[in-house]
C-alpha cells in the first residue's frame, strides 16, 4: 500500500514527460519564414527598408559619407552603380552597411536585390 503513491507519481511523471515532448518539434517551434520577393516595389518594399535602416545616417539632413539615400532619385544612383547592393551585402571593396551594426537580414537584402535586378523601377 505504501508503494501506491510512488507508483502513481511515477506514472504521472511519465505521462507528463511523454506529452511534454510533443511540442519540441523544430518545425512547430520555429516555422519556416518564406521570403517573398515576387512583388517587390520601391514604395512598398525598398523605401521602408531604407527608411528603417539607412536614413538615420544617409538622409538629406545628415549626408554621412556624402551619401544621400532619401528619395527615389538619390537611391536609384546607388542601385544602378552597384554601391547599394555592395554595401548591404558586405561585399569586398564596399563599406559594409549599416555601419557599426549587423548586416541586414537575408530577406531584406533579397528584396533589395530583386528590386535592383528588376531595373530599380520607381513603382
Amino acid at each position: 500500500m505504501k508503494k501506491m503513491p510512488f507508483i502513481l507519481l511515477l506514472a504521472f511523471s511519465l505521462i507528463l514527460a511523454i506529452g511534454g515532448c510533443y511540442y519540441d518539434v523544430e518545425e512547430d517551434l520555429y516555422p519556416s519564414q518564406e521570403c517573398d520577393t515576387s512583388n517587390v516595389t520601391y514604395s512598398g518594399t525598398v523605401a521602408p527598408i531604407i527608411q528603417n535602416n539607412c536614413l538615420l545616417c544617409h538622409s538629406n539632413a545628415s549626408r554621412l559619407g556624402d551619401i544621400t539615400l532619401e528619395g527615389y532619385t538619390n537611391i536609384k544612383v546607388y542601385a544602378d552603380n552597384g554601391r547599394l547592393l555592395g554595401a548591404v551585402k558586405h561585399q569586398s571593396g564596399y563599406a559594409p552597411m549599416p555601419d557599426g551594426a549587423p548586416q541586414l537580414d537575408d530577406c531584406l537584402i533579397s528584396r533589395i536585390e530583386q528590386w535592383v535586378v528588376d531595373g530599380a523601377p520607381n513603382n
